[in-house]
């Protein structure tokens, strides 16, 4: 490190501003995810700055509502209601509805089935006349409640739109026959493209996102209606939802989504989509091309948060309460807003509480007022040009200015930039943010690394240490006292910690590199935060373990307690992350932890060129050995007699057994950290108290008195690893019992 940073400051500022062009380049160009994943955070941003635009008035929401679920039910409703809902706009005059709402299975509400049921049993007993019979015929008739919003939909004066979705995979769809899938295919024929336009040969082979099968609306419903709309929304990796795609292949034909569709319906006009050698080029609705990218996604140019379109509570249009000048010539979606019974989505506006059927508005407002955030081909110039024009006025300055002015022209360009990006995006046109300002960083760091190898070699002793180091506590330390930096150690009592994940060879088996890496650094963050909070010490990372002590480089009296305190947190802290873990499909961690207090030696080990501040001893060793004793008897946290002893006062345990380690004469006596002090509950200290007095039945030889004492302890928990674990013991010995010299403690026969 030395060498390269003495050879760093033999090199001229020009080759240094070179050099950081090229590195920003070669990222444009590459776009690593972290930083398309902070570019889409500026994108959110500039929404916010920007501030609410005001969408025009052709659209309006019909939402169920909590309103409506007061008045009308709880969802799902009947759908003779929805009927009711669609007469009422009809007869408004409204222009067209789009129904974000699925009819994929008959009306669970509807009464048919019973009334046929009553039928053939009065059939069936010879009871009944014809005028009875047709009266139950009035009546199925009339709880056919598909067969009701059917017929609201046949009758209806303007087009509607229904809804459906795509099954992207055939993932959990083996049962699915090509007959079926064929027939959902065809009961969505209104919802395709009803040209493709290609500008090539080559334009034929593009890749675009690409469904199993969709999964249509029921055919009476269907086939009353030529208009249907996909409503899939496919988030960013953040899972914001910036984009909708506006095009999905499936089974050889191209698809449109809800919001088209009813936007087409509106306009009396066909769709059309557009294909060059790239990929799709735009969409049209009649004489209205839209901008897409070139898998067909387009950019939602968000209006405002929830409620910027205007809301009318379904249930006021079905009882009449809404004047028919709000409802005449507008665009109706139809969805549900209610907490509970819609999706929840994340838009650059808003964190949870955003209902996919305000984003499809959205989408027909930006295509009514041809107001698009797009990236043309000019962007990307200008991309590049931001690049090389910071890299290079940053390059000039900072390594003739001082400190102060260099950081000024540094904020100004930086500000500046953010400035530009903003005025553009409300012409709607987005430049590239992270690169630019990220460049203005890298420049601004690396001149002023620059300036401060050449102009200030006094001071690299902090860089120094700051390599050598990793502790926060181990660096105070060392800019307190530069003889800390020395090699050598000394005699210090300290608690040492070793912990490892339960099964990660395992775990690591199935996940994918990137994916490993992102588990195990949230789990080692969490962890270690912790270890340090209680003034530990990370001594180092091996994989899935961290090694670390208490009470050095520090003095700290209370080093156990601290140690045994962070167990209990770090546990804790665990069984969040598992639940975390679990609601986002990772695998769930359980850890082992093994703690011995005692003298060790601590201190610079290794060579004069590089060395880490490490514990050595005995009292590390049997640390090490109790984290693998966890696994014979199913538990997480295992201290030594010499920790608890310290720690008693702090930390409620069960005394679990003593075991003969390898490399140990005498036998350790080994505790279980069950929680804090006083937090345990009345439960679980029966269950201690019961396998304590299995504990002393079994030190004792008296095997089957033992079992009692276990069987009562595992009546409390029927799970318990330890209760288990020595009631087979004691059974194991019954039949075949120690040695006549067995001193009460188990031999451990590996390390």
């Amino acid at each position: 490190m030395k060498q390269f940073l003495e050879r760093f400051a033999r090199v001229n500022p020009l080759t240094l501003t070179l050099l950081t062009i090229l590195i920003g380049l070669i990222a444009y160009a590459i776009q690593p995810n972290f930083l398309e994943f902070m570019e889409l955070k500026t994108v959110d941003l500039r929404f916010h700055a920007r501030s609410k635009i005001s969408p025009g008035p052709e659209v309006v929401l019909a939402v169920i509502d909590e309103k409506s679920l007061e008045e009308q039910g709880k969802w799902i409703w009947p759908r003779n209601k929805l009927a009711s809902m669609i007469d009422r706009l009809s007869d408004a005059g409204a222009a067209v509805i789009g129904l974000d709402i699925g009819f994929l299975e008959e009306d669970q509400n509807s009464t048919t089935n019973t009334v046929e049921e009553i039928e053939q049993a009065l059939h069936g007993r010879g009871l009944g006349d014809d005028q009875l019979f047709s009266e139950l015929d009035r009546i199925k008739a009339q709880g056919d409640h598909d067969r009701t919003l059917a017929q609201a939909i046949k009758n209806a004066q303007m087009p509607i739109v229904l809804g459906y979705f795509f099954q992207m995979s055939s993932e959990g769809l083996s049962n699915v026959t090509p007959e079926e899938v064929q027939a959902h295919i065809d009961h969505t024929i209104g919802s395709k493209y009803s040209h493709v336009k290609y500008s090539g040969q080559a334009a034929l082979g593009i890749d675009l996102p690409n469904a199993f099968m969709p999964q249509s609306n029921i055919p009476d419903i269907t086939k009353v209606t030529r208009h249907s709309g996909y409503f899939n929304m496919m988030p960013d990796p953040d899972g914001t939802f910036r984009w909708l795609n506006m095009v999905i292949h499936c089974q050889g034909s191209f698809y449109a989504p809800l919001s088209l569709q009813t936007l087409a319906a509106y306009k009396k006009a066909d769709l059309a989509l557009n294909v060059a050698e790239f990929g799709v080029s735009s969409v049209q609705v009649g004489d209205m091309l839209i901008p897409t990218d070139e898998s067909g996604r387009f950019m939602i140019n968000y209006r405002g948060p929830a409620k910027t379109f205007e809301h009318i509570s379904v249930t006021d249009i079905i009882e009449g309460r809404v004047p028919e000048e709000k409802l005449r010539d507008k665009i109706v979606m139809v969805g549900a807003t209610a907490i509970g019974i819609f999706d929840l989505r994340v838009t650059p506006f808003t964190a949870d509480n955003y209902p996919g059927l305000e984003i499809h508005a959205n989408v027909v407002d930006n295509i009514l007022r041809g107001d698009f955030i797009r990236r043309t081909n000019l962007s990307h110039i200008l991309d590049i040009f931001a690049i090389i024009a910071v890299a290079s006025i940053l390059g000039l300055a900072i390594p003739r200015f001082p400190v102060i002015p260099g950081l000024a022209t540094a904020l100004i360009l930086a500000i500046g930039y953010m400035v530009l990006c903003l005025f553009l995006f409300t012409r709607g046109t987005i430049l590239n943010m992270v690169y630019p300002i990220g460049i203005v960083v890298v420049s601004y760091v690396s001149m002023t690394v620059y300036k401060y190898l050449t102009e200030e070699k006094d001071k690299r002793f902090i860089k120094d240490a700051f390599s050598t180091y990793l502790a926060p506590s181990v660096v105070n330390q060392v800019i307190k006292n530069r003889e800390s930096l020395k090699l050598g150690g000394e005699q210090r009592e300290i608690t040492a910690f070793f912990s490892d994940v339960q099964g990660f060879t395992s775990i690591s088996e199935k996940l994918t590199a990137t994916a490993l890496v992102e588990l195990l650094n949230i789990f080692l963050s969490e962890m270690t935060e912790i270890i340090l909070d209680n003034e530990g010490t990370v001594d180092k990372y091996e994989g899935d373990a961290i090694i670390a002590f208490f009470g050095a480089p520090n003095v700290m009296p209370d080093h156990a307690a601290r140690a045994a305190i962070a167990c209990v947190e770090m546990q804790r802290k665990l069984v969040e992350l598992r639940e975390r873990f679990t609601l986002e499909g990772r695998p769930i961690l359980h850890m082992r932890i093994g703690m011995n207090t005692g003298q060790a030696v601590v201190g610079n080990m290794g060579s004069s060129k590089r060395f880490d501040y490490t514990m050595m001893g005995d009292t590390v060793n049997i640390a090490a050995r109790l984290e693998g004793v966890n696994k014979v008897y199913g538990t997480y946290t295992m201290i030594s007699q010499a920790t608890y002893d310290q720690c008693s006062d702090y930390i409620a345990v069960r005394e679990l057994d003593a075991v003969n380690v390898v490399g140990k004469a005498e036998p350790i006596v080994i505790y279980e950290i069950i929680g804090l002090k006083g937090e345990v509950d009345s439960h679980k200290e029966q269950l201690v108290g019961h396998y304590a007095q299995g504990l002393a039945a079994y030190r004792q030889s008296q095997w089957k008195e033992a079992v009692g004492h276990f069987d009562k302890a595992l009546a409390f928990d029927p799970g318990d690893p330890p209760s288990l674990t020595m009631k087979k013991r004691c059974v194991e010995y019954h039949k075949t019992p120690p040695p006549e010299k067995w001193n009460g403690a188990y031999t451990m026969t590996s390390k």
